[in-house]
């Protein structure tokens, strides 16, 4: 029987980013959109570190970047204001990705960029666990941490999910499905918004 953790969760610094994006490319390596992206694995290693540092990699430097102590989670959020380097990220794909490919997965890309709420919210661009510590309630520490900050601003929190899996997981937590995004051959993935009525 798997026993639930409670984790202690801190910032995670500049200083942290390596060890951090390390525990992501674990964390996202069976993840169905990355890797439609990028199937091969030598070039899923390659490249997903710099898919992480460009979408959502600045709330390192913004203190908006939290990790357990013993790094085996992180989750990066961009306050309101802040948001994803679409520029650097497509500029990573066009390096990264056949010229037959990039079609669709800008069109992707653009349908992700349009799910987002108008209004101000907290985004969460990633959150992961290492594979060895899933299932012990290491998100479920991370995604509180930051909630009850945002509850206590009233704020309005939004997430794609990449993983059918985790849809009730970050439903428990009052988010709403609000879209389903799918393009080509690609995975449906589903924008996910919390009201700030919805914090429970």
């Amino acid at each position: 029987m798997t026993m639930t953790q409670t984790q202690d969760v801190r910032p995670a610094t500049p200083e942290d980013r390596d060890r951090c994006t390390a525990t992501f490319v674990a964390a996202f390596v069976n993840d169905p959109l990355m890797r439609w992206m990028f199937p091969d694995a030598e070039q899923y290693l390659a490249v997903f570190p710099q898919v992480t540092r460009h979408y959502g990699g600045t709330a390192f430097d913004l203190g908006t970047a939290f990790r357990t102590d013993d790094l085996a989670g992180g989750a990066l959020w961009l306050a309101p204001g802040e948001s994803v380097d679409e520029e650097a990220l497509g500029g990573v794909m066009e390096a990264a990705l056949e010229p037959e490919r990039l079609g669709v997965v800008f069109e992707f890309m653009d349908q992700v960029g349009a799910s987002h709420p108008e209004i101000d919210h907290w985004h969460l661009p990633a959150i992961g666990v290492d594979p060895s510590r899933q299932g012990v309630g290491i998100g479920t520490s991370l995604l509180a941490h930051t909630l009850a900050e945002v509850d206590r601003n009233g704020g309005v929190a939004y997430l794609e999910s990449s993983n059918p899996l985790n849809v009730p997981l970050y439903e428990r937590f009052g988010f709403e499905v609000i879209a389903e995004i799918q393009a080509g051959d690609s995975p449906t993935i589903w924008p996910m918004l919390r009201p700030a009525d919805r914090a429970t």
